[in-house]
């Protein structure tokens, strides 16, 4: 090692014979509660507890990466390097460990574990991350501090942690804190309280970010809105008729239609809105809320600040168009074969497994029992496991798509699993596992303005929004550009 060593170990005698006024009960105390990675487990569990779904994902991949450094430090790494540790003849007594690691020096593996879950809680969760930080620097000095690591150690084994968190990103990459780019607001008329706002509450569509708050929806609404008229939905009222009533009277009176429910509800709100040229204020209360979230209309308190602001952007809508039925308006996604039954499974797994685990074990429940599908796609006869169609670009690649950067680009995310392969199933779920759905000849994915789909298979193989609906002879999925004005906050970027 030479003069890196000769360097290496001058700075371990500077700090041996440095003082920090009431650091040395401190800094040992630290270094051993990160022993088998016991501070970080705690931490975790913290986080997951308070941190709502962002707490759960950071804690579940600095765990993920915390376990992956520590398996290349002390399996690959330290029995290949066998540097011994430091003399302690100058490290003072009050500062050294009870028990004196066995181990080899290089490089440390409290240092790994300690850079890992904070790199990896800081990809999930800026706030979180600079909470975590100073506790990992204060880990990783410390190894030097009480004297068992060299700064040459503890600098290689942050290499590793943070290596490692970095790594996790391939297969399970984190979400972005941004739900929708910004881009010009559109016009939308402000409602000072409400006035002018009918919003259609469907109580029936499940608990969503409602049933945080003691109150039901429609109390939250008056509280937040107290001049909008709400129409609320009973077991036996038509949903559809409902909507109706209230469009009609948002339109007559010149203000504009409301939706508190989940995205079925949303859905077919926005077709009213879009009908009669009307702005939708989106209050998410369903169970998944999806575009909702990718709007940026987080909460009631956000839509209603919007709608009292009169700040708006315009969205596209994917439509589904027969020639013979009517039309499908979509505004998530619409799919050919079991794509809202995979959804389902991965959302149930993915707080346990993450988002690429949970979607392999998805693709394996639900391609076990499941029949290809032979259509047309362009001209071109194809054999499917399932066909997916976003309403603008998802992210990240795969079929289990999770958010939408723009809602805007018009374009539709055409995602395909092909089924005329050998072992296709097999190796779609391999890909998705291993994350190399880019590089499989079973997968394939592009961004398009239209797309014409013929000889659809039966009945029960078509849904748009999670709505299952009877099939088609032939479909032309294409955009209808900007075709709704939705109230959304000017902060909602972040």
């Amino acid at each position: 090692m030479g003069a890196l060593g000769e360097w290496d170990q001058r700075l371990f005698t500077r700090v041996a014979g440095a003082r920090v006024p009431g650091a040395d009960p401190a800094l040992r105390r630290l270094s051993h509660a990160a022993n088998h990675g016991r501070l970080w487990l705690g931490t975790a569990a913290g986080i997951g507890l308070v941190g709502g779904p962002t707490g759960r994902r950071a804690a579940l991949r600095g765990l993920g990466s915390l376990a992956l450094a520590s398996f290349t430090v002390n399996t690959l790494v330290k029995w290949s390097a066998r540097r011994p540790r430091p003399l302690l003849e100058g490290v003072p007594s009050i500062r050294r460990l009870a028990r004196q690691p066995h181990t080899t020096s290089f490089p440390s593996g409290h240092s790994a574990s300690a850079a890992a879950f904070a790199t990896a809680v800081a990809l999930e969760s800026t706030r979180y991350g600079a909470l975590v930080a100073p506790v990992a620097a204060a880990v990783a000095f410390s190894r030097v501090y009480v004297g068992v690591h060299y700064p040459g150690d503890v600098l290689a084994g942050v290499a590793i942690g943070a290596s490692a968190a970095a790594l996790t990103c391939r297969w399970w990459p984190p979400r972005t804190v941004v739900p929708e780019r910004a881009r010009p607001g559109a016009r939308a008329p402000a409602l000072p309280s409400g006035k002018g706002l009918v919003v259609f509450v469907n109580d029936l569509a499940g608990a969503g970010v409602s049933s945080a708050s003691a109150l039901s929806p429609a109390a939250r609404l008056r509280a937040l809105l107290p001049e909008a008229e709400l129409i609320e939905r009973g077991p036996g009222d038509d949903l559809t008729e409902l909507l109706a009533t209230a469009a009609d009277r948002a339109a007559r009176t010149g203000g504009a239609l409301g939706v508190c429910g989940g995205d079925g509800s949303v859905n077919a709100a926005a077709l009213a809105a879009a009908e009669r040229g009307l702005a939708l204020a989106v209050f998410p209360g369903g169970a998944l809320n999806r575009f909702a979230r990718d709007v940026g209309a987080r909460n009631f308190e956000d839509t209603s600040a919007a709608v009292a602001a009169g700040q708006a952007v315009t969205v596209d809508l994917g439509v589904a168009r027969s020639g013979t039925g009517p039309d499908m308006p979509f505004l998530n996604a619409f799919s050919i074969g079991p794509y809202p039954e995979l959804m389902r499974f991965h959302e149930r797994l993915e707080p346990r497994w993450g988002s690429r685990t949970a979607a392999a074990a998805a693709l394996l429940r639900v391609l076990s029992t499941a029949r290809p599908i032979e259509l047309d796609v362009n001209g071109r006869p194809r054999r499917l496991w399932l066909l997916l169609a976003g309403n603008g670009g998802y992210v990240p690649e795969g079929l289990a798509p999770d958010f939408r950067p723009r809602l805007d680009d018009g374009l539709l995310d055409l995602r395909l699993a092909d089924a005329d392969h050998r072992l296709a199933r097999t190796r779609l779920v391999a890909a998705t596992l291993l994350g190399t759905l880019r590089h499989s000849r079973v997968y394939g994915d592009e961004r398009v303005p239209w797309v014409e789909l013929d000889g659809i298979p039966g009945a029960d193989t078509l849904a748009y929004d999670g709505e299952v609906h009877p099939g088609a002879a032939g479909l032309r999925l294409e955009k209808e550009r900007r075709a709704l004005v939705v109230y959304r906050p000017a902060g909602a970027d972040g």
